[in-house]
């Protein structure tokens, strides 16, 4: 009776019904003593939504070359910049569920070849055009079109037509089944695009559905953002204003954090964690997600084209080193796929790829190569990547194996390091599923296939057993088809998938979430913007 009496009283003060004052003293008067009574007021209060102020947010990425064009946008900024003004047809949520975005509901029909999407109606862009079916067609089409040089056009590749049906809705027919469609679309290059007959008028163009409106737009340095007036969410966009800036240093990062410059930071480093803890205006956030660091070796290119040198690096890393050393146990150690425990069908049977000092000599004399291998890293890959690419340059020496690691400038990484040399430190976020993490990274029709794995005789398979496995419902038949996938890469591919880390977050303690943070993306899903408030 006490408890429910006492969670009555929260209710009607979160709701404005009674003051802190009366709560406190009906607190008291049912047997609640003074300092508890005053710590249930504060958590009853920073657990409701308030409105107001600017959220400084500093990101620990972003780049000069960074663009508005959601089909080439790259890097940590850019997810938040797409998340925070637009909106898609789905979204994972806070909890980690896949709910409809712009698509108030989705269904399948004929065994997962065609997914119908009812859109919601009085949903505005903001220069105050309505959302209509011609913009999500539109939208998907730019992406899928021929000669499209978008990130997502893989994730499209099953599409053979988008159609409108009735007044608000679209339907997607498919070429083969694929259970996990509807989770693509909630892809941050995918955001919804105004159009005008039928084509997108300005890829460029910072008008969206989103929570709030671009204002200014600074590459590689920062984003300011205003709420839109008309969001169509009840319950989100908190904040007037939200401001992001580009702090790729971390130390400068975690010192802008620390001095109260801004309310939020990313990247932590986890040699600080501990030091930061003890700020009294602090919290740290970490969340366990889909995190990873990679190290991809592209086949295209010399020594890399050869298996038994791939081999060799791959049985030169000591991951669990890398995980103690750069990470500080803020993570696991990776076995070069990029599926961990939280994602459906791990394969449990792969071999453990750990620090084999024989096997890497072995392979590297069967390679034929000698002479040095160049690494090419940065801390704007993520942080501590530098120490890392010293750590396996060192692991690998004990094999006989000779790492030149050379250090490139932050700014311009991923236009002119990632995705261009050889071998080279990488992050991933991840995705929910394999098809689309697959589809993103791994399979040959993406342009973001870092390792460019595309011709070998067990990359033609694995493409085979990616599109079978997406188009299957039965559960048993796609882990079969999932654990030969991974089988494959692990052993053939150029992924060195080495760690899986938590993300890690400061913030000021006047900033309060709901009780679920998603993981799917850093910063609650890259939606902080949209999901938190100020106490």
């Amino acid at each position: 009776m006490k408890n429910q009496y006492l969670k009555k009283q929260c209710q009607k003060l979160t709701s404005g019904t009674i003051d802190r004052r009366k709560f406190v003293m009906s607190a008291l008067a049912a047997g609640v003593v003074l300092p508890n009574a005053l710590t249930m007021a504060d958590k009853a209060m920073a657990a409701t939504a308030k409105s107001g102020g600017t959220l400084r947010i500093a990101i620990g990425s972003g780049a000069t070359t960074d663009v508005l064009d959601p089909a080439t946008a790259t890097g940590g900024f850019a997810v938040h910049n797409l998340y925070t003004r637009g909106n898609h047809l789905t979204e994972v949520s806070n909890s980690g569920e896949l709910i409809g975005e712009l698509a108030e509901n989705f269904e399948p029909a004929n065994n997962a070849t065609k997914w119908i999407f009812n859109l919601r109606k009085g949903v505005e862009f903001h220069d105050g055009k309505s959302l209509t079916p011609e913009d999500v067609i539109a939208t998907l089409n730019y992406h899928r079109s021929e000669g499209s040089k978008s990130a997502a056009k893989g994730l499209l590749d099953g599409v053979t037509d988008i159609r409108k049906d009735g007044d608000m809705q679209v339907v997607i027919d498919l070429s083969s089944g694929n259970a996990d469609f509807p989770y693509v679309l909630s892809d941050y290059h995918l955001m919804i695009m105004a159009s005008a007959d039928g084509k997108i008028i300005d890829p460029n163009s910072a008008n969206a559905t989103g929570a709030y409106a671009l204002e200014a737009f600074d590459p590689g340095v920062s984003a300011k953002f205003a709420r839109n007036p008309n969001y169509w969410k009840e319950g989100r966009a908190h904040f007037d204003a939200v401001e992001m800036v580009s702090v790729l240093d971390i130390t400068a990062r975690q010192n802008a954090i620390m001095n109260g410059d801004v309310d939020y930071a990313d990247g932590i480093d986890p040699k600080t964690v501990n030091l930061m803890k003890r700020v009294p205006t602090l919290d740290i956030l970490e969340t366990t997600g889909t995190q990873h660091f990679t190290f991809p070796m592209r086949l295209d290119t010399q020594p890399f084209d050869n298996y038994d040198l791939r081999m060799a690096l791959k049985f030169a890393i000591n991951r669990q080193e890398l995980v103690d050393k750069v990470l500080l146990g803020h993570g696991v150690a990776g076995n070069d796929v990029p599926v961990s425990s939280a994602m459906p069908y791990l394969n449990t049977d792969l071999p453990v790829h750990e620090l084999d000092i024989e096997k890497a000599a072995m392979h590297y004399k069967k390679s034929g190569h000698s002479g040095p291998i160049q690494l090419h890293t940065s801390d704007g890959a993520f942080a501590g990547a530098v120490d890392a690419a010293q750590l396996i340059a060192n692991s690998a020496k004990q094999a006989g194996i000779d790492i030149e690691v050379v250090r490139e400038p932050a700014d311009g990484y991923w236009s002119n390091v990632w995705n261009n040399k050889p071998w080279c430190a990488c992050y991933w976020n991840g995705r929910p599923t394999q098809d689309w993490m697959y589809s993103s990274a791994y399979t040959n029709d993406t342009e973001w296939n870092d390792t460019a794995w595309r011709d070998t005789e067990s990359a033609i398979r694995f493409n085979e057993v990616v599109a079978e496995a997406r188009s299957v419902t039965d559960p048993a038949v796609r882990q079969d088809l999932y654990w030969e996938a991974q089988r494959l890469l692990q052993d053939d591919g150029g992924a060195i998938v080495a760690m899986w880390a938590n993300y890690i977050s400061a913030h000021s303690k006047s900033l309060s979430h709901d009780e679920n943070v998603a993981a799917n993306w850093e910063n609650d899903g890259a939606k902080i913007a949209e999901r938190w408030w100020f106490n």
